[in-house]
């Protein structure tokens, strides 16, 4: 077979092969184009009109945006997503890497026991995670308090007092870090142990090994459930308006420490009908998580270790 020949073969093969390959994506192409691209666009068309789905959209030229920046309830519910996340965060990625090292050092057969056990708070509805933290945190019945009076504390009023709304949310939240735990617990298997045994042959104490040779290798771990919680935590919606907006019988509990952004969002649009400014809302929700993301990209480039560099 001469070169031009095996030169035209190997062409239509890689262009079988292309088309092959949209042919598998097109599926994920048309849902991205459909449910993310198409609506993503609509929401800015609308973010500067005034829209309440029963009447045409009306032209309001910037006057959404300029009421984002002179509404208090912004601010306030801005504030509390950031404090909820500067909470939640952190103690998600402590709770579940201690989670995983214990797991790492049990048996192949209690490990995926265990690994099932920490992973099905994963798939419980987060509709009935807020309904939950009414019974688990109520300040005169729930069973929190009832436990810490055990010990002989006082437990705090977790769903009326504004100082501890936030602190029982993030405590109801580590019920379900399950995902965080099985991807921590996959970057520690991969580390390899004739490092943690060279380091033990120079001295290094356990906490040493676990500062100098396991964080360092599971760094890009780290790194990704950062950014991944953080844009959860900025996405905080379910369980706190269960809880706190989601019927009469919560509303009661509401106060304004629970009024994270997605939840008042969620009101404009869907309870004051106010289509357009909600529009604008999401709008500024992702400039904000957009800036968050690229300001930790570029810190974790100095930080997050990745073999082969």
């Amino acid at each position: 077979m001469s070169r031009a020949r095996v030169r035209t073969w190997f062409a239509g093969f890689r262009r079988r092969e292309t088309w092959a390959a949209y042919a598998f994506l097109s599926p994920w192409m048309a849902g991205f184009l459909l449910f993310m691209a198409a609506p993503m666009v609509i929401s800015f068309v609308l973010s500067f009109t005034d829209y309440d789905a029963l009447r045409p959209a009306r032209s309001v030229g910037w006057d959404n945006y300029r009421q984002l920046f002179s509404d208090p309830v912004v601010r306030k519910s801005m504030l509390n997503t950031l404090v909820y996340t500067v909470l939640a965060v952190p103690a998600t990625m402590a709770v579940s890497l201690a989670l995983a090292s214990l797991l790492a050092r049990a048996g192949r057969r209690s490990a995926g026991f265990f690994r099932t056990v920490f992973y099905l708070p994963e798939i419980t509805p987060k509709v009935a995670v807020g309904v939950l933290f009414l019974m688990l945190f109520n300040g005169q019945v729930g069973l929190v308090n009832h436990v810490l009076r055990m010990f002989g504390v006082e437990g705090p009023q977790w769903s009326t007092d504004p100082l501890w709304v936030k602190p029982g949310l993030v405590l109801l939240h580590l019920w379900s870090v399950g995902s965080t735990v099985v991807i921590y617990l996959a970057a520690l298997q991969a580390v390899p142990r004739e490092l943690h045994e060279a380091a033990e042959l120079d001295g290094a104490s356990p906490w040493q090994r676990f500062r100098r040779v396991t964080v360092p290798m599971i760094s890009g771990a780290l790194f990704f459930t950062l950014i991944v919680q953080t844009i959860a935590g900025l996405q905080t919606f379910d369980e706190a308006y269960t809880a706190f907006y989601g019927n009469a019988a919560a509303a009661v509990y509401s106060n304004d420490a629970a009024l994270f952004y997605l939840v008042y969002l969620f009101r404009q649009a869907f309870e004051f009908l106010h289509l357009g400014y909600a529009s604008a809302l999401a709008w500024l929700l992702f400039l904000v998580i957009m800036l968050i993301t690229v300001v930790q990209v570029r810190v974790g480039r100095r930080y997050v270790h990745y073999e082969g560099r």
